[in-house]
């Protein structure tokens, strides 16, 4: 019993007098700086008026009850960056997407030319009722130069 006490004492001591040791090695890096110029032009025939709506209800300003499921991408709203995680969280911008998805998918268009949003928000304290009506005109690519 002695020599298993004397074991267990040895094995504690090696264990605490050991320790981890994390080495952290730094790179200096060149930064990437890229940028893509093309000459590129898009023949875009400008068609008859199209419009979309969406509605968003948000509970606790961050539970959305309802809506759309389907969603413009790789838009920018009002100049803020499209790809963005926090507009996620944003149903203004939730519903902008919302409806311009509507606008281009029932109209048959490719995009919206000169596109006009009209948000209103209703809000009662905990609850907030976001109602989003995109108008422009269609617009369908015929040809990229």
């Amino acid at each position: 019993m002695k020599k298993l006490w004397m074991s267990a004492v040895v094995a504690a001591v090696i264990a605490t007098a050991s320790g981890c040791t994390s080495y952290n090695v730094n790179q200096p890096t060149a930064p990437i700086d890229g940028s893509v110029k093309t000459d590129l032009k898009a023949d875009v025939k400008v068609g008859e008026p199209i419009s979309g709506q969406s509605s968003i209800n948000i509970l606790f300003g961050f539970l959305k009850l309802g809506g759309d499921s389907q969603f413009a991408d790789g838009v920018t709203y009002g100049g803020s960056d499209g790809g963005s995680m926090l507009n996620a969280f944003d149903p203004v911008s939730s519903a902008k997407s919302a409806a311009a998805f509507k606008a281009v998918k029932t109209s048959g268009a490719d995009l919206i030319v000169a596109p006009r949003y009209e948000v209103t928000v209703q809000d009662f304290f905990l609850f907030k009722k976001v109602n989003v009506k995109v108008t422009g005109n269609k617009g369908n690519i015929n040809g990229i130069h």
